[in-house]
């Protein structure tokens, strides 16, 4: 697969990487570990570099997971974690960047990574009691100890991203983007352009909309998040249908699928954006990393932008009490 490096930064990774959080979270019932080591296992074998996981993704068990799965390529490989989401005692998740919960968090997920250093450390979520700085300066103190290469945000704002960036270099920003959430393209992109940040949009393919294998009647497991993002109510899916009917219309013509097209148009974006949709399914992770090789002609990005222009996305892409933890 080809390679990108994320922004101005040295740290290389394959084109496309890998969510790994609906292995153990929110999509349902956790996979089998058997099958999630061997998937882990294949996509580095088809050239995926670069992985995505979290503290909070479990709590702890996708950490290891990842950690385990990925033993046997240490060095090959790029392990992105988070730190700052905690679970209360009543399974509430909560936001904590304390300095001394940073540290904490590191040595926990070091362990479970199976790794000397953490190759790239977001912050999760914003936290509104610790100043940025004080953020920036906990992880420049991991960097400076060998603990940690890279320090990168999670759903930050510009400001924010500012503020973090004058005290140690963000190497790369994690936020939603995709063809059915655009936000990030008002500000966002443009300042990481200027700073010279990378970008690794998560839920690139809507949560799995944007595939065209979702409905109004389809139905989720009690355990799946979606159950509550007023994006994936049946009336919202039923009209959010006309991106997905544009997708195929690109597709067929491009002899691709829907989740390919929309994937490709990410990476046409810009060179420094590297998308991680996720998968438990080895068929999907092979069809998402053909993404890779979909060629869209300027008439092709063209036409998808003419269309989706004039398409009024429906219903929020977060309940509003997940949306006001992101932007800050």
């Amino acid at each position: 697969m080809q390679k990108r490096k994320l922004g101005k930064s040295s740290l290389e990774v394959s084109a496309l990487g890998l969510g790994c959080m609906g292995m153990s979270h929110g999509y349902g019932p956790a996979g089998d570990k058997q099958d999630m080591i061997s998937l882990l296992r294949s996509a580095v074998e088809r050239g995926v570099t670069f992985f995505d996981t979290a503290e909070v993704y479990g709590p702890f068990t996708n950490e290891a997971l990842v950690g385990e799965a990925l033993a046997p390529f240490r060095g090959r490989v790029v392990i992105a974690t988070k730190f700052g989401i905690t679970i209360d005692p009543s399974g509430q998740q909560v936001v904590g960047s304390r300095p001394e919960h940073i540290r904490q968090s590191a040595e926990g997920s070091l362990k479970r990574l199976r790794v000397e250093a953490i190759d790239l450390y977001y912050q999760h979520r914003v936290d509104p009691a610790v100043p940025i700085e004080d953020v920036a300066g906990a992880v420049q103190d991991l960097i400076r100890e060998g603990k940690v290469k890279y320090f990168g945000l999670s759903e930050a704002g510009v400001q924010t991203i500012r503020r973090a960036h004058r005290v140690q270099r963000v190497t790369a920003i994690q936020s939603e983007y995709s063809l059915w959430w655009r936000r990030p393209e008002e500000e966002l992109v443009p300042a990481l352009e200027e700073l010279g940040i990378g970008f690794v949009p998560f839920s690139p393919l809507g949560k799995g909309f944007l595939t065209g294998r979702i409905d109004e009647h389809t139905t989720f497991d009690s355990s799946d998040f979606r159950n509550v993002v007023p994006r994936f109510t049946p009336d919202a899916r039923k009209a959010n249908q006309t991106l997905v009917d544009l997708l195929r219309a690109i597709a067929e013509r491009t002899h691709a699928t829907p989740a390919q097209v929309a994937l490709a148009w990410l990476l046409a974006r810009k060179p420094w954006i590297v998308p991680i949709p996720g998968t438990r399914k080895l068929e999907r992770l092979e069809e998402n990393i053909g993404a890779a090789a979909v060629e869209l002609t300027s008439a092709d990005l063209s036409d998808i932008e003419s269309a989706a222009s004039r398409i009024t996305i429906q219903g929020a892409r977060y309940p509003e009490h997940l949306e006001k933890r992101t932007g800050l």
